[in-house]
């Protein structure tokens, strides 16, 4: 049987061992990688090219009167989920009012006389319907309305006004390639072959990117991922984030010029950023910022890129860094 002076000393270092396991234990762990600190991104290329008296020249192309944008209302349901086409207003008197289309209808699937089917997800893929098909075309469609499936006919008449422009959106991918691309302007996109709002612009690109090392660039519309024309980024940054993937074929445009490559996907680098034996030492390393502490703190140590500090016996501190001037140098 423990005396009591024993049982004390069991509590004790009970105690203590909490304590210990607390203080190793306390930090969480991050939920999200940090940006990329080698990330370029050329501030010509942060707004997308004034080229509206260009785009009211186009050829006008057909006219449905249904107007359809994307059903995911987030980001994060744009990188996550399958591309939804929604039918947010039907003009008056127009083809599609006459075919019984209605605001909140899904747009499934578009056919063409006896042709294949067309897969409709985004917004880029039923403009290319209206422009690449003459009026008095018909196309059917599959729609789904509040979850049962319909059918119908549209007959494509002329366009006679130049739609409203659709801002450029803007998505980001750093864990794979670390690059920033947007939308392509209606310009773009149709030179491209491609439909309105299709083709992702490389706009930001990290130093690191293994999309340089093939020769990808600035300003270059992807057109196409592995054959399959892009009708939005979305689908470039679902195919990066497969995690068996180690490339992709990518079909860009430049300077008005199509060209291919085999673009390799690289992945986060690791990195050792902390160290920790309680009550004796520690590290850390954060972002240029570095903390060393001995023995319960009586030696510590602090950098930055711009400054050091050196602390002994809690009382006794010195330090240094970068003054306000430049070195002279010889002429």
């Amino acid at each position: 049987m423990r005396g009591p002076s024993e049982a004390v000393n069991t509590t004790h270092r009970t105690v203590l061992l909490s304590c210990l396991c607390f203080v190793a234990c306390s930090s969480t762990l991050p939920h999200a990688a940090p940006p990329l600190a080698d990330m370029e991104e050329p501030l010509d290329l942060r707004v997308e090219p004034d080229d509206e008296a260009a785009r009211r020249a186009l050829p006008a192309g057909s006219f449905s009167g249904v107007l359809v944008d994307d059903a995911r209302d987030t980001l994060a349901g744009k990188l996550d989920e399958p591309g939804v086409l929604r039918v947010t207003a039907v003009v008056e008197n127009s083809p599609a009012a006459a075919a019984g289309l209605e605001p909140g209808d899904l747009l499934l699937e578009a056919r063409i006389g006896g042709g294949a089917p067309i897969a409709l997800r985004h917004p880029s893929e039923w403009r290319r319907v209206e422009l690449d098909h003459a009026p008095g075309t018909a196309v059917e469609l599959v729609v789904d309305r509040a979850g049962r499936e319909a059918h119908c006919r549209v007959d494509l008449v002329a366009r006679v006004r130049v739609p409203a422009r659709t801002a450029s959106e803007t998505f980001r991918e750093e864990d794979r390639v670390g690059v920033v691309v947007r939308t392509a302007t209606e310009v773009e996109a149709r030179a491209a072959g491609l439909g309105p709002g299709g083709g992702a612009v490389i706009v930001g690109l990290s130093r690191s990117s293994p999309w340089r090392a093939p020769g990808l660039r600035f300003g270059d519309l992807i057109a196409a991922v592995d054959g399959a024309a892009l009708a939005h980024p979305q689908q470039l940054l679902t195919l990066l984030r497969e995690p068996e993937r180690d490339g992709v074929r990518l079909d860009f445009v430049r300077a008005g010029e199509r060209r291919s490559v085999d673009a390799p996907l690289s992945r986060r680098a690791g990195e050792l950023s902390e160290f920790s034996i309680p009550l004796l030492v520690s590290w850390s390393s954060d972002r240029g910022r570095s903390d060393f502490s001995l023995l319960l703190g009586l030696f510590g140590y602090e950098s930055t890129a711009a400054a050091w500090r050196t602390r002994l016996l809690w009382l006794i501190t010195f330090g240094g860094g970068d003054s306000d001037r430049l070195l002279e140098v010889d002429g």
